[in-house]
């Protein structure tokens, strides 16, 4: 089981970095930080890498008890199955019982270290990189542009710097044949040696008369054989991201928590639903509030067209204006009141679906061990052969039955229970039934009976042919 948890949590590590490769890479991270982001994802990955290694550790395991024969001597000597698989039970009791203490406890700190930190990487510039033939724009206040680059001395030739320190347009330009540029060991400054150039700069006329024009400019041309300078970096060094930021998410919360932030918004949503009945029904400009209750004492009969038909044209023009801009404003306020109602509940859905996560993902565990160790018992196969094929496709069959079954609870069309949960439901009847098939011997997936039932077909149509040539 070690060795499988540690293949699955790799390939699933694999996974997780081809998905991020884009926001790691050029951002000169240290090996430190790089280290903790891949401690923290190994350990969110935990849930789903369980029910996997189960599934794939108890084929092995009954597979290769079964090819040599073991499974055999056990049962020849009055030992059931039931008793062989009763320590492995209890064993799996207690690995489902711990998933859900890590999933519960351990699995929000995680994610809220690994969220964190995924922020701060992506709040990090791109580490210094001058390539050829273009502009880099990541020194502020500086555009530099590199003809050639040698890789051998990292000398560069043909240099073009424009400094835009004081936002004044291109004003200031130097132009060198050759230079070395470098960071320095703390990333704060990089020093720029140039080799015969010049420098060109525009410097505004201070002493100009009042009717100048506003861009008049003197021209000042600069001559050098060699000149060093420092510009000053800022936004390369790493700044972790305050917790604060991430610690209400949903992903981020315990149980209780989970179920307290869900009451919260379950309040607010309610509240909320009733404050716009409320303006719905409320008082208008020119109207008071209109009385629900069908109780008023003096009800007197109202006609529109009877009320129009006592206007002018002007008024009739102005009530209908007035009418369709009211109309059009409660329409717009029903719509944007529509997009706060259903991203609100949104959110609702997605605590219930991470509260009903803890406990899914630790039974999947219990599920596949009751589909793992009958088929190990009735394929008689182990290794990492035919176990990882069935493992794959079992294990490929629930996690697409789970993501679909959650999103349709994201999308309302479903209660949490029953999509969080259906994945766990259809694949346990089939743990009973592969359970039964393999307590009573079945030859289901036995490939040596089909091969011996093959063989035997294809001999007696091999026998009737020669009887009938006979």
């Amino acid at each position: 089981m070690l060795m499988t948890f540690f293949i699955v949590m790799f390939i699933l590590l694999m996974q997780f970095l081809w998905k991020y490769i884009d926001d790691l890479v050029g951002k000169g991270l240290t090996w430190d930080i790089i280290g903790e982001l891949l401690l923290y994802a190994s350990a969110t990955l935990v849930p789903m890498a369980l029910p996997l290694t189960v599934l794939l550790a108890s084929i092995m395991t009954l597979g290769s008890l079964g090819e040599n024969n073991e499974l055999l001597a056990m049962k020849a000597a009055g030992i059931s199955l039931r008793r062989i698989l009763a320590p492995l039970i209890i064993l799996i009791i207690v690995i489902s019982g711990l998933g859900f203490l890590f999933s519960n406890n351990v699995l929000p700190v995680t994610n809220l270290k690994m969220k964190t930190l995924l922020y701060s990487v992506g709040q990090q510039r791109p580490e210094l990189q001058i390539k050829e033939g273009v502009f880099t724009n990541s020194i502020n206040g500086y555009s530099i542009k590199v003809g050639s680059k040698d890789r051998n001395s990292n000398l560069m030739r043909r240099i073009m710097i424009y400094n835009h320190a004081n936002n004044e347009g291109n004003i200031s330009v130097t132009t060198a044949d050759s230079g070395y540029m470098r960071v320095t060991a703390n990333k704060k400054f990089m020093v720029v040696e140039l080799f015969h150039g010049n420098a060109y700069e525009e410097v505004r006329n201070t002493g100009r008369p009042r009717n100048a024009k506003a861009n008049d400019y003197a021209f000042r041309r600069t001559f050098f054989k060699e000149e060093t300078f420092i510009l000053p970096l800022t936004g390369f060094d790493f700044k972790r991201t305050d917790e604060g930021l991430f610690k209400s998410n949903y992903q981020m919360l315990n149980l209780k928590q989970l179920a307290h932030a869900e009451d919260s918004l379950t309040d607010e949503l309610s509240s909320r639903k009733k404050m716009v009945f409320r303006n719905m029904l409320g008082a208008g400009a020119f109207m008071g509030p209109i009385d629900t209750s069908g109780k008023l004492n003096n009800k007197y009969p109202y006609s529109v067209d009877s009320a129009m038909a006592t206007l002018d044209l002007n008024e009739k023009k102005s009530s209908l204006n007035y009418a369709l801009s009211m109309a059009r404003s409660a329409k717009n306020n029903l719509a944007t009141t529509k997009d706060e109602i259903s991203y609100k509940q949104r959110v609702i859905y997605r605590h219930e679906i991470e509260w009903h996560r803890k406990f899914a993902l630790s039974f999947a565990c219990f599920v596949f061990f009751f589909i793992g160790a009958p088929l190990g018992a009735i394929i008689r196969k182990g290794g990492l052969g035919m176990p990882v094929v069935i493992s794959v496709f079992f294990f490929v069959i629930y996690y697409i039955i789970s993501i679909t079954g959650e999103k349709f609870v994201r999308e309302g069309m479903l209660p949490a229970i029953d999509g969080m949960w259906i994945s766990s439901v259809i694949l346990l009847p089939l743990g009973v039934f592969l359970s039964y098939k393999a307590t009573t011997d079945s030859m289901l997936l036995n490939i040596d009976w089909y091969l011996q039932i093959i063989k035997k077909v294809r001999r007696f149509f091999g026998t009737k042919k020669k009887h009938s040539k006979g």
